[in-house]
């Protein structure tokens, strides 16, 4: 996991994706692609902005560190082979609930914060 700013999201979600605007996780699978397979055990990078996560927890308001863990968590299952923006809406609702299930067992396992 990387922790960046908006600037640098942006750039990255510019190049990559071709969206010229800063959001807030980006994964990048090693399983894919040229390269895919050279190193089976590694599954990718996740970014995360730290600036939107800010943002995005302050709204909903929660924590700043139980948004990084679902951003992370949620970049994970991306690079699991999870899809909610390219696949059906039952692959969106599928992710979803593995997103909630994951959450709930970090928020049992981490401290309090």
């Amino acid at each position: 996991m990387v922790i960046v700013d908006d600037a640098e999201i942006q750039l990255l979600n510019r190049d990559y994706l071709q969206k010229d605007r800063p959001t807030n996780v980006i994964s990048f699978p090693m399983q894919e692609g040229e390269g895919a397979g050279l190193h089976p055990e590694l599954l990718g990078d996740v970014v995360i902005s730290a600036e939107t996560a800010a943002r995005d927890a302050a709204e909903a308001g929660i924590p700043f560190t139980d948004e990084l863990y679902f951003l992370l968590s949620h970049g994970i299952l991306h690079l699991l082979g999870y899809d909610h923006e390219r696949g059906t809406e039952a692959e969106a609702q599928r992710m979803e609930a593995k997103e909630r299930e994951l959450f709930a067992l970090l928020r049992r396992e981490l401290p309090p914060t």
